[in-house]
C-alpha cells in the first residue's frame, strides 16, 4: 500500500506544470469535444511507459547492494526534488501532431515521447527500484499522472486561473527531497520508508 501511495503522491505533484500536463492542455485545444479519446491516449501511453520505467528500475535494485541503491535513490530523489522546482515548458516538437491522426493516436505517441526522460518517467524508475511491488508503482504513477491530466483536459486553460502551478511545484519538491533524505538516512518511521527493506 505504501508504494502505490507514495508513487500516486509524488507523480500527482510532480505532474502539476509539467510538460506532458502543458500537451494535455494544447491536445484539448486542438481536438475539441474529443476528451474520451485524449484521455485514453494518456492512460495507454503512461501505462506502457510507466510500466517500462519501474521494470528499469526492479532491474537495476536487483543488480546493485542496498548500500550502494540506498545513495542511487537517496541523491536521484534529491535531484528531482531541485529539477521540480524548475518551470517546465512544453517543446515546439512535442505539441505537434500529425492532422490526419485521430486525437486517441496523436495523444498516444505524443505522450509517449514526451514523457520519455521526464521527471515523472525517471521517478517511477527510482520508485520501481525501491518499492518490490511494480504493479502498485505503476498504478499509483499512472493514477497520479491522470489526476494531473484529466482535469487539464476537461478544463483546459480556466484551470490555470485557479490551481497555483508555481506552488505545486514546491510541494512536489519537498516531498523529494524528504523522500530523498529519509532514504540517505536510512530512516523508518514505522511507514517503511527505509531503503533497507524493499517494500
Amino acid at each position: 500500500m505504501e508504494a502505490f501511495l507514495a508513487s500516486l503522491a509524488m507523480v500527482t505533484l510532480a505532474e502539476m506544470g509539467d510538460k506532458t500536463q502543458l500537451l494535455s492542455f494544447v491536445l484539448a485545444a486542438k481536438y475539441r469535444g474529443r476528451h474520451t479519446a485524449i484521455i485514453l491516449g494518456i492512460l495507454v501511453a503512461t501505462l506502457a511507459n510507466h510500466f517500462m520505467a519501474a521494470f528499469v528500475g526492479d532491474w537495476v535494485a536487483a543488480q546493485v547492494s542496498a548500500g550502494v541503491m540506498r545513495w542511487v535513490l537517496g541523491l536521484g530523489f534529491l535531484a528531482f526534488a531541485a529539477w521540480a522546482l524548475v518551470p517546465d515548458t512544453l517543446d515546439e516538437d512535442a505539441g505537434r501532431t500529425r492532422g490526419s491522426a485521430g486525437a486517441f493516436a496523436a495523444t498516444l505517441v505524443a505522450f509517449f515521447i514526451a514523457e520519455m526522460g521526464d521527471k515523472t518517467q525517471l521517478a517511477t524508475v527510482a520508485l520501481g527500484a525501491k518499492y518490490a511491488s511494480l504493479a502498485a508503482v505503476v498504478i499509483g504513477t499512472t493514477l497520479g499522472m491522470m489526476a494531473a491530466n484529466i482535469p487539464a483536459v476537461l478544463l483546459g486553460e480556466r484551470l490555470a486561473r485557479y490551481v497555483p502551478l508555481s506552488r505545486m511545484r514546491f510541494i512536489a519538491a519537498a516531498l523529494f527531497a524528504v523522500f530523498g533524505v529519509l532514504i540517505l538516512l536510512d530512516v523508518d518511521l514505522g511507514l517503511g520508508l527505509a531503503s533497507s527493506a524493499r517494500a
